[in-house]
């Protein structure tokens, strides 16, 4: 399974719980999954189908989220295709075609296209390894996004008795949870629930006074990052667009307003890194895989606390730091209340009431905003201090004076805290905008952050080296490793010195770290570093002089250690899939890699 893992998504080791997903479904057996955004629930059954004969069956209500996800099963080099209303006839005979020759491991379909009359005869002559429902809380009428096109998939389980089914949420409260399982007729389904908590994202609530220059100051920290900002109105989108254009910033708009070519034109320019800034209605976000937003503002208040974590979740998929800002005022308050006294239905109107009264509450909260949240949700968050919303970081009380807005220096989210080389970063990164112009895909599809990160920290340039970079497997390191490397070495040879002196600093700074010694995933976190990186400074560390005693904590328990260091010895290699091959799926590519640091010193 780890092998399927790192020969197509380039990953190390899985997120929590998606092991688990997996083997369930490997199993046959139904599955509700809870994740929240950028958890990892797409692989949960992207990986089983390619582990399988036939094909997955992905049903999504977000067009333009399919064909990122296409484009990212591409580029992986896993076959997929879709089928929605942007193909013509023609196209999608062409893809029927391809799915009956099993020519696909992924068909993602829209699930109006279950109601055309024949679909589902159609898919029943296919052999389909297992069904994928994404946004499943659309199939609920208690959830805050409920679909009536979802419907059709109440069928679903009369006509594929034997498949297993996986239903994926990142909201779902209890109520909508009992509801998916009734409405899809699953069989005595596993319920995961992952942990809703997103560390890597900060809140912060700001009285809305004078906010567009409140907006223009945070703005001017993410020139080059991408930002969303959520407004009440059409028209109060399209004045802040105006505003913030005025003052050369590469805003655009988003809402229903806008023609259908007009709102696709828009989101393509912002998920290819043409404009950074998106204002828009809540119509925009759901449909969009961008890893990298930075900063997601709420200009207005949204309408549910499961709303407002939706659009906050769009921030910092990637696991890089970001910023959630909340811009609050009763005004906003007596905006939706007012279209409050319009709903005729008591019930609806009452569920919607206490949904708004759950986010005045927050808007006012004197205690930790993460908690307030993951309490929301049924999660138990016991930590008094989260470090990392304005109460708990005790953040100047901007509420009464939102002039002042600038944060300090030591408490700004920043992409980058001196432990990667920021000019190589941004070579990387213009070289990655060039292949994916190329390839007519989104950047963050060639890579990530997260791997323009751990190249300009960690400097591969040899492919074993390469492939150890967060999300390069065989296909990327194929199709791109070389001129990356290329650039990394040109980069090494006239900056030799520089590097030395950057490098050594970030590696005092684990080594500190380690001295206490404190686990890898922990420093990460702290450094906001991946694993892998952190491993990469032990490594050099312990090759320049510390003593192997100083990291004997994190050395593989010794029955574990004999076995790899059997391996090694079999194999009479350094490189680690070989061992990997040998010792098998239980050891994780990072257990093994810390295991060789004891032999090679």
């Amino acid at each position: 399974m780890e092998q399927v893992l790192k020969k197509y998504f380039g990953y190390g080791a899985f997120r929590p719980l998606q092991k688990e997903v997996i083997q369930e479904v490997l199993a046959g057996r139904d599955c509700v999954v809870l994740m929240p955004t950028g958890g990892g629930k797409s692989l949960c059954f992207q990986l089983p189908s390619l582990m399988m004969e036939g094909t997955a069956i992905v049903i999504s209500p977000l067009i333009s989220l399919m064909k990122d996800q296409v484009d990212a099963l591409l580029a992986n080099g896993i076959a997929a295709d879709l089928i929605n209303s942007t193909l013509k006839p023609a196209e999608i005979a062409a893809v029927m075609e391809k799915v009956q020759q099993g020519a696909l491991k992924i068909l993602y379909i829209a699930p109006e296209r279950l109601g055309v009359p024949g679909f589902q005869e159609f898919l029943q002559n296919l052999k389909i390894n297992v069904i994928a429902i994404d946004e499943a809380h659309c199939i609920s009428q208690w959830g805050h996004d409920f679909r009536p096109d979802y419907r059709n998939l109440s069928t679903l389980k009369q006509y594929f008795p034997t498949i297993p089914i996986i239903a994926l949420t990142a909201t779902a409260t209890q109520e909508v949870r009992e509801d998916i399982v009734t409405q899809l007729a699953l069989d005595n389904p596993r319920l995961f629930v992952s942990s809703f908590n997103r560390p890597n994202l900060r809140y912060e609530v700001l009285a809305k006074k004078d906010s567009f220059n409140a907006i223009r100051e945070l703005l001017d920290d993410y020139r080059n990052k991408s930002v969303i900002i959520y407004c009440f109105s059409r028209r109060d989108t399209e004045t802040l667009v105006s505003q913030l254009c005025r003052h050369g910033f590469k805003a655009l708009a988003y809402h229903a307003g806008l023609n259908a070519k007009t709102r696709k034109e828009n989101q393509d320019k912002f998920i290819k890194d043409q404009a950074n800034i998106m204002v828009a209605t809540i119509a925009f976000g759901m449909g969009i895989d961008k890893p990298d937003v930075r900063l997601v503002i709420h200009h207005s208040l949204p309408k549910s606390i499961e709303g407002y974590y939706q659009e906050t979740g769009r921030a910092g998929r990637d696991g890089l730091p970001s910023r959630c800002v909340l811009f609050f005022s009763y005004a906003d308050k007596f905006k939706h209340e007012f279209f409050l006294t319009n709903m005729r239905d008591e019930d609806e109107r009452r569920k919607v009431q206490d949904n708004l009264d759950q986010m005045i509450y927050y808007g006012n909260l004197r205690s930790c905003r993460r908690r307030f949240l993951l309490n929301y949700f049924d999660e138990k968050y016991q930590t008094e201090n989260c470090n990392n919303c304005d109460i708990c970081l005790k953040l100047p009380d901007r509420k009464a004076e939102v002039f002042s807005f600038k944060l300090p220096p030591d408490l700004s989210v920043k992409l980058n805290d001196n432990s990667y080389d920021t000019v190589l970063f941004e070579k990387l990164r213009e070289l990655r905008t060039q292949e994916a112009q190329k390839l007519h895909v989104p950047p963050y599809v060639v890579f990530g952050d997260k791997a323009l990160v751990q190249m300009a920290t960690d400097l591969p340039t040899t492919s074993n080296d390469f492939l150890e970079v967060y999300g390069v497997g065989q296909q990327k390191l194929a199709q791109f490793g070389d001129s990356f490397m290329k650039v990394i070495r040109e980069h090494k040879r006239f900056n030799a010195t520089k590097i030395i002196s950057a490098f050594s600093s970030t590696q005092e700074e684990t080594k500190t770290l380690v001295l206490q010694k404190m686990p890898i995933d922990e420093i990460a976190q702290i450094r906001n570093l991946t694993p892998e990186t952190i491993l990469t400074h032990i490594e050099k560390l312990c090759a320049e002089g510390l003593p192997l005693l100083a990291v004997n904590y994190i050395k593989p328990d010794p029955e574990r250690f004999e076995k790899i260091e059997a391996a090694f010895k079999a194999t009479n290699e350094t490189q680690l899939t070989p061992v990997r091959q040998i010792v098998g799926e239980d050891y994780s590519y990072e257990e093994i890699r810390r295991a060789r640091l004891f032999l090679k010193n």
